[in-house]
């Protein structure tokens, strides 16, 4: 009786923590704004295929059955995988009850909701999410596989390398480790030799097929992406820092544990804990070694996902041989990391939240600005001349504004992005990569935030070269101008002549955050190609509050940090200087900001930055 007790306890923990984490997911996926890449996947489930420049198929089918079922909005798109999402722990709740009872089962699948990564899994329509639930299909199919081979085994096998091949590349790994811990293992290998699991390898290897031929038909741009052009493929050091970002959101408790249970696994006499701690070792310290070898730019934390999943069965016995006060700990410091992740979705979701963060490293970019931005764009649209074409500069822009105007036709200018997430194939092949070349008017939208500053200067001297000169922007800063847009009404015919670039500017003095007292200094420098800088105006909390006056030449902004690409008519002579008096503001945080007046007459508002007046 009190197994049974231990058991229907385990259970209605398991039931509460699973609704109650449903609930909040559906609520933050209702009011969050598209991530950049759901966008995409939108996108691409707005142009059905079997499959596309960056992943397989399954992702934009989802994507699609979402809208096409639910609706065209944010929560229509995600529901497919927030479904998905669901039914993961319970898939772990199963697989560890088989192997050591129904108590077990319910405490592995309440780690798994509690595991950040894995609790949070369906909010957001990403790959990730398919690619756990086939991991977990293949994982379990191996543990029947252990004890029997039977249609039941071999059907779930065959399910779980189908949905992993039309998900995602990465989903090899899972396949390399889960086949080397079988052949690790003698009733793995007995398995082996039986002829019904190989059916299930023919259905999976079938499901690579479309991947392959796509490949085939352009000269291997997905796989060149995925293995070659993302990757140095040399050592680095900053692998150290990428494997403590994939082991931190596990948070430390459960690390632990974890690394406890595999250690504990692999000396287990049963074979199916072998062959969970196997694949789950293999998984995370197989991604954690490639980390000094491979992409360090893009996010990668999430990648050992499916190993910590492989493992949570066999945390509970680990977790029963601790203090209660330890094991609660365990659970709390998950639930805390689990609460920050959310936490963040819910900051980005609320635009009162996201622009408090607007002068830090976790302002949510992906997230921020694209409803204020297809505001902005309707409005220009409706005063600009019937027939004019949106003009999208990098996919990103497109994916977004595609989504909330209700067109996946956007067109995109070439722009480093697209080559750096392996998207200009897939726009190329949609024919929506433009050239510059119009015959009616078009309104360019391009963001700066994505371009480091120091080229920035480069990047809108590529612009003209693109579409020819460039009329004065609208300006749209979004949260301080953390997340800023540009907006250009282009005529229908390319014009001759010199093109004025938007204005370059930057504050020296004070820095960001500085303390300043009721009347400070301002010093910055500030440039704009062939029509050079009429005036600078200091902004506090957006209104002006001094006109600068121009103080002499800054060489090394001109020749070293713009790198002789300047063509402001003054030459070096970009400094300015102000005066501001503050002393009619509380005191307390204040953003400081410079609006430029170019030749041309344009007035650009730049991005803000924090200061604490005292």
């Amino acid at each position: 009786m009190r197994d049974t007790g231990s058991a229907d306890s385990a259970r209605r923990w398991f039931i509460a923590t699973w609704g109650l984490l449903c609930t909040l997911k559906l609520v933050l996926a209702t009011r969050l704004p598209l991530f950049v890449d759901e966008a995409f996947y939108w996108q691409e489930g707005q142009h059905l295929a079997w499959a596309y420049s960056d992943l397989p198929a399954l992702t934009a089918w989802l994507a699609r059955l979402g809208v096409e079922v639910f609706g065209p909005h944010a929560l229509g798109l995600r529901l497919p995988f927030l479904v998905i999402g669901a039914a993961l722990p319970w898939l772990v709740a199963r697989l560890a009850a088989r192997l050591s009872g129904a108590r077990t089962g319910w405490q592995a699948g309440t780690l798994a909701l509690l595991l950040p990564l894995a609790g949070s899994l369906g909010l957001l329509a990403l790959p990730d999410v398919p690619l756990l639930l086939a991991s977990l299909l293949c994982l379990d199919a191996g543990v029947r596989l252990l004890e029997r081979v039977d249609a039941w085994a071999v059907g779930e096998l065959a399910l779980g390398l189908v949905l992993g091949g039309l998900t995602h590349y990465r989903f090899a790994a899972v396949i390399a480790v889960g086949f080397l811990a079988l052949l690790a293992l003698p009733a793995g290998r007995r398995a082996l030799r039986h002829p019904a699991p190989w059916l299930a390898v023919v259905a999976g290897a079938l499901a690579w097929l479309p991947l392959l031929l796509w490949n085939l038909r352009h000269a291997d741009a997905g796989l060149r992406f995925q293995l070659v052009d993302r990757h140095p493929w040399q050592f680095g050091t900053d692998g150290l820092l990428l494997g403590l970002l994939q082991l931190l959101p596990v948070t430390p408790l459960l690390l632990v544990a974890l690394a406890l249970a595999s250690v504990r696994g692999l000396r287990d006499v049963r074979p199916a804990a072998r062959y969970l701690a196997l694949c789950g070792v293999g998984i995370v310290v197989g991604f954690l070694l490639l980390g000094f070898f491979a992409d360090r730019e893009r996010v990668s934390f999430h990648w050992p996902l499916p190993g910590f999943v492989a493992l949570l069965p066999l945390v509970p016995a680990v977790l029963d041989g601790w203090s209660r006060g330890w094991r609660v700990a365990t659970h709390a410091t998950a639930a805390l990391g689990l609460a920050v992740v959310l936490g963040f979705f819910a900051m980005a979701a609320v635009p009162a939240w996201r622009q408090q963060t607007a002068g830090h490293r976790l302002y949510p970019s992906n997230f921020a600005g694209w409803e204020p931005l297809a505001d902005a764009v309707r409005a220009e649209r409706a005063r600009l001349p019937a027939g004019t074409r949106l003009l999208a500069g990098d996919f990103k822009i497109g994916a977004e504004l595609g989504f909330l105007l209700g067109t996946p036709d956007v067109a995109v200018l070439d722009h480093p992005l697209n080559h750096h997430h392996g998207r200009a194939p897939q726009l190329a092949l949609w024919g929506l990569q433009h050239d510059g070349v119009r015959t009616a008017p078009m309104l360019l939208v391009v963001g700066d935030g994505d371009v480091r500053f120091s080229e920035r200067l480069a990047y809108y001297q590529r612009l003209c070269a693109q579409v020819g000169p460039l009329p004065p922007p609208r300006v749209l800063n979004i949260d301080h101008g953390r997340q800023r847009f540009l907006l250009f009404a282009l005529p229908a015919k390319r014009v001759a002549g010199p093109c004025v670039t938007p204005a370059l500017s930057h504050i020296d003095v004070p820095t960001v955050g500085a303390r300043v007292g009721r009347r400070f200094a301002v010093s910055a420098w500030a440039v704009k190609d062939v029509a050079g800088v009429r005036a600078v105006h200091v902004l506090l909390d957006g209104r002006s509050v001094a006109t600068a006056r121009r103080a002499g030449p800054n060489p090394w902004v001109v020749g070293t940090f713009l790198r002789g690409r300047s063509r402001d008519p003054v030459g070096p002579d970009v400094q300015f200087e102000a005066e501001v008096d503050a002393s009619a503001l509380p005191p307390g945080q204040h953003w400081l900001g410079l609006r430029v007046i170019g030749g041309d007459g344009a007035a650009e508002d730049g991005p803000g930055q924090p200061i604490e007046v005292r």
